[in-house]
């Protein structure tokens, strides 16, 4: 028996190909055509025109418009922006809910008149409270701890009233915060290194304080320093501005007292509460929120 050639082993496998490639050919163009559509826009064409509908194919289908009304003139000019123009410049320190002359309607027992009292919707400005005349930024800290423009908070009666106990002076067109205090006439440096002595503050447990009548503030602007930070409170009263020159010192600070209002901050917001010399009453009303809130705040 006579052995295949290789020409006709070579023929054989070209013919081998050609029906493979052949055969993917097919398969490919059967594919494309069957995810095409090809012929489906026909029927669909067919019934359409035999129903003598339009796009009833596909019933859940709405194009219509389902808007209701009209936009009115009314709501065109709420939806605008409001501008409010700025207040008279009596008012450059005027706190709505602090106006002494409201304040000192309400009870003295504890301390109701120095509490929030906001004003009827009747009493409201509809103003911008304008700031003092020639306000500047505040200095970058840390030298904002240690001096504040006086254009800022231009009120002196403390560097006054408070010479003695070295709180504020004013020098040229600065204020200039020594660090004295009440109760650390030597500096709020060396009242915090007495109080570190019988209280962790350098070894991070102390990390978060409440100042009680802060003042000014230098307790608490001392205290970054040793890596706590503390938020200082104290009333609108006689002294003018305290809260102001502890703000514009960068100092965190509320107008606030400890009375018959619960502060509000959370329980163990705290890890230390600091009162120099606050004039609280801390034994009298024993369920009152004098204590309450000092308790429940810290840990």
């Amino acid at each position: 028996m006579a052995k295949p050639s290789s020409a006709d082993g070579r023929t054989r496998s070209t013919v081998q190909i050609f029906i493979v490639v052949g055969l993917c050919c097919f398969f490919y163009i059967l594919g494309a055509w069957q995810r095409s559509g090809f012929g489906k826009g026909d029927s669909i064409a067919l019934q359409i025109t035999k129903s003598n509908t339009e796009c009833e194919i596909v019933p859940n289908l709405s194009f219509d418009s389902h808007h209701s009304g009209e936009v009115s003139k009314l709501d065109e000019a709420d939806s605008k922006p409001k501008v409010f123009q700025p207040c008279k410049a009596k008012y450059t320190d005027y706190t709505p809910c602090q106006d002494q002359r409201r304040a000192m309607t309400f009870p003295r027992e504890n301390m109701i008149y120095r509490e929030r009292h906001c004003p009827r919707e009747e009493e409201k400005l509809h103003c911008l409270i304008p700031a003092p005349k020639g306000y500047v930024t505040p200095f970058p800290w840390p030298k904002s701890r240690d001096y504040v423009p006086y254009a800022n908070a231009p009120y002196k009666s403390l560097t006054v009233e408070k010479a003695i106990q070295n709180w504020i002076q004013y020098e040229g067109n600065v204020f200039r915060f020594p660090g004295g205090g009440t109760q650390f006439p030597q500096g709020a440096d060396k009242y915090i290194d007495q109080l570190a002595s019988v209280i962790p503050i350098a070894n991070g447990t102390v990390r978060t304080a409440l100042d009680t009548g802060c003042g000014v503030a230098s307790w608490g602007a001392y205290l970054w320093s040793r890596n706590v930070i503390a938020m200082s409170f104290a009333p609108r009263d006689s002294h003018e501005a305290q809260v102001q020159f502890a703000l514009e010192r960068g100092v965190p600070a509320v107008i606030g007292v400890l009375g018959t209002i619960k502060l509000p901050y959370p329980s163990r917001a705290f890890d230390m509460a600091h009162c120099s010399r606050c004039l609280i009453p801390w034994g009298a009303n024993g369920e009152n929120f004098t204590i309450n809130t000092i308790i429940l705040s810290m840990n």
